[in-house]
């Protein structure tokens, strides 16, 4: 009996280590708290802004549209019939909700091959990279984030045969992107040395 005890208890302290809080930041409306709550968010946007020239903001706008920062976020399930599970709308996952073939080819290009969806560092290192792609393939400015959100939802080729302009909805998403960007960026300015 005893040692059953200690295989419970081993494999109870193994389960809770390996958890991760993908819960999203209390307030997500003000970018002082949501770095004052996740530290570790505002250190892994800084970084890509270092490596890629990407804006914090434009990144934290558009992971929140994404993923309200919450690590494992899916696409909902599709129903056939209304009642009959048939998958996911969409591959996309993690705060970026990067899909598996820009994923791929994000791993293959960086070298990055350990890299993890729903790891902050991570997941803005990708966004880094595609909007950096997206500047020089399409000219769209890296402190664009509505023309670099839709861009990212449509994908480069998508926006390029403008996609976007039949999707009304996707504007009006797009421009609550810029305007959020644009607070987010103000508020951070203000924000005591982060």
């Amino acid at each position: 009996m005893n040692r059953y005890l200690k295989l419970a208890l081993i494999g109870l302290v193994a389960s809770c280590g390996g958890n991760r809080n993908y819960s999203a930041p209390r307030d997500l409306d003000n970018a002082c708290a949501i770095a004052a709550e996740r530290p570790a968010y505002m250190r892994a946007m800084q970084q890509a802004e270092r490596r890629w020239g990407v804006p914090v903001p434009v990144m934290m706008a558009t992971i929140h549209q994404e993923s309200k920062f919450i690590g494992n976020a899916r696409t909902p399930h599709q129903y056939a019939l209304g009642i009959i599970p048939i998958g996911r709308q969409s591959s996309a996952y993690g705060y970026s909700q990067a899909l598996d073939g820009t994923w791929e080819d994000y791993l293959r290009e960086t070298g990055n091959r350990r890299a993890r969806r729903d790891d902050i560092r991570d997941a803005t290192d990708f966004m880094g990279w595609y909007m950096n792609g997206t500047t020089r393939q399409l000219g769209i400015p890296k402190n664009d984030a509505a023309g670099q959100y839709l861009a990212y939802h449509e994908g480069r080729g998508g926006f390029s045969r403008g996609s976007h302009r039949s999707k009304p909805w996707l504007m009006t998403v797009a421009s609550r992107v810029g305007d959020r960007a644009g607070t987010y960026s103000a508020q951070l300015a203000g924000c005591r040395r982060l």
